[in-house]
């Protein structure tokens, strides 16, 4: 068993890993796909809102798929989707194209979040103990790698479906065969079970998942800020050269990744609670410090601190909601919450970026900067969210489940 688990904690830690470079790779190289189609400043914001509203969509639809198909299988299949999609968003010739390229990566990209996450929290189950912001340490870790590349091929000046291709052609193998390990959920439901997951058992109840819904929000609003404003705040702001006003968001990314790397051995250490506390505490400082700063230096700080508080966030709350669904005795309730949690970081995504630009002009980007920062105090209200209960993951030890393994590996 702990064998089968190692396996399929590997198999999904690479699954977020490939996300992580898909998203960057799309992400960072929107100049030379609004240049390459010839979409206008005032068509973009459409094509750029679509792709998180039909991710949206994915995660929802992923909720309900999951009740006859296992997550496994889902992920399976939607990861190869959004490889393809992302080469087919370089590779294109029309707008034509290129929406239709978009709209499939946001429908996969919901559906392979949902799917991930849903994995994630039932493998953290299973292992008795806090292994949730690992996964997410690689889909940052994913998302350098990818920023990295996209840099290299804009700085060769190469085209987009040659920068894509490898990528492509390394990932999408790779994804396939590492999913032959990937493990489900517990055991198959049995006629009473499914009985009660048709008649809305595993949907049924989830008003406690509301302050985590806005915990999420929270959380991606000010991650949105961070990789939408970070570099036009600290060149038009704190008066930064060009250079230097794009090493924020790398500074971030990498104390993203370390906070997510060591921050399993502090939940296990001092609970959930106690982190995503001090996480909103040293998020809200960060936000301050930028806000506040008299220069370039100073405000690279503050979005230093953004990124060891917030990283806590997202998989901490991805794994509230999965471990109080379970504790609540409904099938497949806990796939179900994380379905619908995972709608509301892309609400958060929508709602940061323009919230920030409308009062950065009509009032200023230091103020604007003091919304989030109180928004993410927020968090400080619900974090009695995220405790466990009867027992905290925590205490060094594995409590090893039965896992449903021949599904994940089996079920083509």
């Amino acid at each position: 068993m702990t064998d089968v688990l190692r396996r399929g904690r590997a198999s999904l830690a690479f699954s977020f890993l490939a996300q992580g470079v898909a998203f960057a790779l799309l992400v960072t190289r929107i100049p030379a796909i609004q240049d390459r189609y010839g979409v206008s400043d005032a068509l973009l914001p459409v094509f750029l809102a679509a792709v998180p509203i039909l991710a949206g969509v994915g995660s929802v639809a992923t909720g309900r798929l999951v009740k006859r198909v296992p997550p496994s299988r889902v992920l399976r299949w939607s990861q190869p989707v959004v490889l393809l999609a992302l080469l087919g968003v370089g590779a294109g010739e029309h707008m034509a194209g290129l929406a239709v390229a978009l709209a499939a990566f946001g429908l996969a990209v919901g559906a392979l979040d949902a799917s991930m996450n849903m994995l994630g929290v039932s493998l953290q189950r299973s292992y008795g103990r806090s292994i949730m912001l690992s996964f997410h340490a690689a889909y940052s870790l994913g998302g350098i790698v990818g920023a990295s590349l996209a840099w290299a091929g804009a700085h060769w000046e190469l085209a987009l479906w040659v920068s894509y291709l490898p990528v492509v052609l390394v990932l999408l193998p790779a994804a396939l065969v590492g999913s032959r390990w990937y493990v489900d959920r517990g055991g198959e439901r049995s006629p009473v079970e499914e009985a009660a997951a048709e008649g809305g058992g595993a949907t049924a109840g989830l008003k406690w998942l509301l302050p985590l819904c806005l915990v999420m929000t929270v959380a991606y609003i000010g991650d949105s800020t961070v990789s939408n404003w970070s570099a036009k705040y600290l060149q038009d702001v704190l008066g930064s050269s060009e250079q230097l006003a794009t090493v924020p968001y790398n500074v971030y990314m990498v104390t993203t990744l370390l906070g997510r790397a060591l921050g399993d051995v502090s939940v296990r250490r001092f609970g959930a609670v106690a982190v995503v506390r001090a996480g909103a505490l040293v998020a809200a400082a960060g936000f301050a410090v930028v806000a506040g700063a008299p220069g370039a230096w100073v405000g690279m700080l503050g979005f230093t601190l953004l990124g060891i508080g917030l990283c806590v966030l997202v998989p901490g709350t991805f794994a509230a909601a999965g471990r109080r669904a379970f504790e609540s005795g409904r099938p497949g309730a806990s796939d179900a919450a994380v379905a619908r949690l995972n709608v509301f970081n892309y609400v958060g995504f929508l709602i940061g970026s323009p919230l920030v630009g409308a009062l950065g002009d009509a009032w200023s980007y230091r103020g604007a900067m003091l919304v989030p920062m109180v928004l993410v105090l927020v968090t400080l209200v619900y974090a009695r969210s995220f405790a466990a209960q009867p027992d905290r993951y925590g205490g060094g030890h594995e409590r090893p489940h039965t896992a449903d393994v021949g599904r994940g590996s089996n079920g083509l």
